[in-house]
């Protein structure tokens, strides 16, 4: 069987070399000043389509149900696979974007002998004398911010990829924070000091962020993490709290010269939901991430003739499908908005009930199930109602929630069914998943191709069929750096 699918990746790898070979980097027109690339984590057609479904679903209007990059001019299918594998992750993925080179999973800008490293896209554009900048709803230290300073023989080194954000000389990071500030065993040097004593002014509050100037470098972070590092998933995001969009705009204010600038904004937990089969919270992280994308064309309707968006994914997660067997041909996606909270958030009021002592009963939790889902067992004509299969299936998850969870059996049955997360957060989420139309085949990411979108100067090289490598070749040739 391994040899059988190693000869199935090495035929992929020559057909989509034959693709790489065939489609155009060399660009010849003028080059812009100003290059945003955002990077919609985990998000591909599904993704995109099953968005904007769920807007239509809302009653927005015909010509808003729309994302802003899906009516870009020119769109392009993008190719994932790894040196190692047809299926990537987030660093390999990153390091083919930002350097244009094939990695092995969990490596970030290092070849497959994890001896050579590689310089990235956003460097090239610092050397050129362009200001840089990078956002993400992640931690800075996470693989995709990663990807474009750190070169790293794990994407698991969170302290390391740290000091080399601190050392890059870029000029402006924004949005979540770091997994280790002090270090695997919190015995390291705090990284927000090392980042201050590298010359970087920090913004830990709205007010600092509200302060921060045009040529200032600094580094933003979100006042309120969801776990320490990240920021919350968009359906857990208060009114107070800083947006993706509010991070993009930021940046375009700290880097804008006459110089110009690069900078790359990525919508992380995108596929954080996906992962967790959480298809709303997918879906209005990814409006946020359109949100961010906006920011960017309100700034090229000002400089139309020197601003270039591309918008990407750098893998599907989850295996989406916009199609559920149990409905057939039809789709009921108004029923995702019985849904008020992540998985998260969820997860979260599980863990206090049983800490309380409160998690006892299954039917004690029926009405938190429906304050928080929508999902019923009172009102047998709401759209919401749970029928006698998806009520057992709640039972039997709220068994194994109700254990501690190492005294929980560990088989594949159990995997397939929960994937490892909180077992009965993630039979709701399926269940509601089911109800609207939506299904998954995957926990982890899956090798399907990502579409590409540009708008504006060099936009037309993003057309067609190409690899994820290409991507870094076409900037290359537009910015016109070395």
């Amino acid at each position: 069987m391994k040899k059988l699918l190693m000869k199935v990746l090495v035929v992929f790898l020559v057909v989509t070399a034959n693709l790489s070979a065939a489609t155009n980097n060399d660009f010849k027109g003028k080059m812009p000043k100003y290059v945003f690339l955002f990077i919609g984590d985990g998000m591909s057609m599904a993704q995109v389509a099953a968005t904007e479904m769920y807007l239509a679903a809302s009653g927005t209007k015909p010509d808003q149900t729309k994302l802003s990059f899906s009516q870009f001019d020119a769109q392009g299918l993008t190719t994932t696979y790894d040196a190692g594998s047809l299926i990537t992750d987030s660093a390999s993925a990153i390091t083919a974007i930002a350097s244009g080179n094939k990695t092995l999973s969990g490596v970030i800008n290092m070849d497959t002998t994890k001896t050579k490293k590689f310089t990235t896209i956003a460097e090239m554009a610092k050397a050129k004398g362009k200001k840089v900048g990078v956002v993400t709803s992640v931690s800075l230290d996470h693989a995709t911010p990663a990807g474009y300073y750190a070169k790293e023989v794990s994407r698991g080194n969170y302290y390391d990829i740290g000091i080399q954000l601190a050392k890059s000389n870029f000029d402006y990071f924004g949005g979540g924070g770091f997994v280790q500030p002090t270090g695997k065993n919190k015995d390291q040097k705090d990284i927000y000091e090392v980042i201050k004593e590298n010359g970087y002014t920090l913004a830990l509050n709205n007010d600092d962020f509200k302060k921060l100037k045009n040529g200032e470098k600094s580094v933003a972070i979100n006042a309120q993490l969801a776990d320490g590092s990240s920021m919350n998933y968009e359906v857990d995001r208060k009114k107070d709290i800083l947006s993706l969009a509010d991070f993009t705009q930021k940046g375009i204010e700290v880097l804008d010269n006459k110089n110009g600038f690069f900078l790359t904004v990525e919508g992380g937990k995108i596929d954080w939901a996906c992962h967790a089969n959480d298809a709303l919270s997918s879906i209005l992280d990814t409006i946020a991430f359109d949100d961010s994308v906006k920011v960017a064309i309100e700034f090229m309707k000002k400089n139309p003739k020197d601003t270039l968006i591309i918008v990407t994914g750098d893998h599907e997660t989850g295996g989406m499908s916009i199609g559920f067997a149990g409905t057939q041909y039809s789709t009921f996606f108004n029923k995702l908005k019985g849904q008020k909270i992540s998985y998260v958030g969820f997860d979260t009021l599980l863990a206090t009930m049983k800490k309380e002592g409160t998690l006892n009963k299954f039917e004690d939790i029926l009405p938190i199930i429906k304050e928080n889902f929508g999902l019923t067992t009172d009102d047998s004509k709401s759209d919401l109602f749970l029928n006698e299969y998806e009520l057992n299936s709640l039972k039997e998850a709220f068994k194994l929630t109700a254990m501690n969870a190492t005294e929980r059996p560990k088989n594949d049955m159990i995997y397939l069914q929960y994937g490892g997360y909180e077992p009965l957060t993630i039979e709701l989420t399926h269940i509601i998943n089911k109800k609207a139309g939506i299904a998954w085949t995957s926990y982890s990411h899956t090798a399907v191709p990502v579409p590409t979108y540009a708008s504006g100067s060099g936009s037309d090289l993003f057309n067609g069929y190409y690899d994820n490598t290409d991507i870094f070749f076409k900037l290359k040739s537009i910015m016109g750096v070395k």
